[in-house]
C-alpha cells in the first residue's frame, strides 16, 4: 500500500534517536552525524503520500546547531527544509513548515539581518496561528527555547 518498508523508517528513526542521545552524552560531533545520516536517509525514501517519515531530521540538527551556536550551517539546514535553496526535491521540501520557520526567523535574528527576518516573522506568525501547542524552538530535542 505504501512505497517505503517498515526497516527503511526504522533507520531513520534509529539515526535520530541515536543522534539525539550521542549529543546529550556529550558526543556533539558523533550526534551530528547521525542526524545528518537521518536526513541522508529520509531524503533518499522512494515518493509516498502521505510521507513515509513524518518527523523531518532537519528539526533536530538544526536545533542543536543552535543550541552550539553553529548559526551559519543551522540557518543553511532551515532553508533547505522550507525550500529556500532549491536544493532538495520537492518532495523533500516542508513549505511553511512551523518548526522550520521558527530556526530561520532565530538565526535571522541572532545574527541581525533586518530585512528577511521581518518577512519570515510574518509567514512563521501565520504558522503559529494553526498550532495547537506552543512552539519555543525548531525542535522539542533542545534544551533551551528560543
Amino acid at each position: 500500500m505504501h512505497n517505503n518498508t517498515i526497516v527503511d523508517l526504522l533507520a531513520i528513526a534509529e539515526e535520530m534517536l541515536t543522534g539525539e542521545l550521542e549529543y546529550r552524552r556529550g558526543n556533539v560531533d558523533l550526534g551530528f552525524s547521525h542526524l545528518r545520516r537521518a536526513i541522508e536517509l529520509d531524503d533518499n525514501l522512494p515518493y509516498d503520500e502521505p510521507w513515509g517519515w513524518m518527523q523531518p531530521p532537519r528539526h533536530a540538527l538544526g536545533a542543536l546547531l543552535l543550541e552550539q551556536g553553529q548559526l551559519a550551517e543551522a540557518e543553511a539546514i532551515y532553508r533547505s527544509d522550507l525550500g529556500y535553496d532549491g536544493k532538495l526535491s520537492r518532495a523533500c521540501q516542508h513549505p511553511e513548515n512551523v518548526w522550520s520557520l521558527h530556526g530561520l526567523h532565530e538565526c535571522l535574528s541572532r545574527r541581525g539581518e533586518k530585512v528577511e527576518a521581518p518577512l519570515v516573522k510574518a509567514r512563521l506568525d501565520l504558522a503559529l496561528a494553526r498550532c495547537e501547542v506552543p512552539i519555543r524552538a525548531s525542535c522539542l530535542c533542545r534544551r533551551e527555547a528560543a
